[in-house]
């Protein structure tokens, strides 16, 4: 399995870079991805050996079809350069979707979901729609699963450091506080209850991926508790990112990425970021959501 393969090479905290100011090692072992904590050319190297194919997952509903042509362009000059990179775009709006240049070995391909009346619909459903993806289409054409926002632009390198079987990346706004700050949902009521005393870090929704099938379990558990909630007339406090933080409470990531891999426009880079990778856009809400900013 590639994933296997890549732990044995790559995998270990033993034989990575490392940096004084920042952890770079969970205490469950695995490795805490920051810039300085492994070197590019051995890592694409070990992986182009590999030639793993790459599906990236955007959900463009509504007016979000206007960011998918900076995301595009940006990824292709930064997202997994070098590798078999599937754009897997879903959209209410096909018609909108951009003619991109795309290096050779790279593809779209255009799914289509119903439109929305509320964001909260749209980000719920997307564990809903990658687990029927993945089981109709996606397994046969991918090794690896990236989920990402596409109100995003590529900046610097997102390579082959990223992928494992399960990568989460460190929420930005919650990678320097503790667990009592995180917004953890805290509902019993909720299947995506976390306890006052448990909880390692807060991982943002926004980006996060890893091996095929860790993430065909990931995103078909977290829709069966979405549902579940729905059921029982409640909706987690932060929808799909809270059904995410409490599966990989329980189901370990097996590489953190720092907040380096999703920034946002909106704050001001911290020393300990050397590099942004990959941020969100500044945007108006209350003009590009369906239902507003609430």
């Amino acid at each position: 399995m590639f994933w296997s393969f890549f732990r044995l090479k790559y995998d270990s905290p033993s034989v990575m870079q490392g940096r004084r100011d920042v952890n770079c090692v969970t205490n469950w072992n695995v490795p805490l991805v920051w810039e300085g904590t492994f070197d590019p050319i051995v890592v694409d190297s070990i992986y182009k050996k590999l030639n793993p194919r790459i599906a990236v997952i955007l959900f463009a509903v509504g007016k979000y079809t206007r960011f998918l042509k900076a995301f595009i362009e940006s990824g292709e000059k930064n997202f997994m350069v070098g590798f078999r990179v599937t754009y897997y775009i879903f959209t209410d709006h096909k018609e909108e979707v951009p003619k991109v240049a795309l290096a050779t070995g790279r593809n779209i391909t255009v799914l289509p979901v119903p439109s929305a009346t509320r964001w909260q619909d749209v980000v719920l459903g997307r564990m809903k729609w990658a687990t029927i993806a993945i089981d109709q289409q996606v397994r046969r054409e991918a090794d690896y699963v990236f989920m990402m926002d596409v109100d995003s632009i590529f900046y610097h390198r997102f390579g082959a450091e990223s992928l494992s079987r399960l990568s989460a990346v460190l929420h930005r706004a919650f990678y320097k506080t503790t667990r009592a700050h995180f917004p953890y949902e805290r509902r019993p009521e909720s299947q995506a209850y976390i306890p006052a005393d448990e909880g390692d870090y807060y991982y943002t929704a926004a980006v996060w991926g890893g091996y095929l099938e860790d993430m065909y379990k990931l995103v078909k558990h977290c829709h069966e508790q979405s549902e579940i909630d729905a059921k029982n007339k409640i909706e987690a406090v932060w929808q799909e990112e809270s059904h995410l933080n409490k599966y990989l409470l329980y189901n370990k990531p097996t590489k953190v990425l720092s907040a380096e891999y999703l920034w946002s426009a909106y704050d001001k880079v911290p020393e300990d970021i050397k590099v942004v990778r990959i941020s969100q856009l500044v945007k108006n809400y209350a003009e590009v959501r369906p239902n507003g900013g609430n």
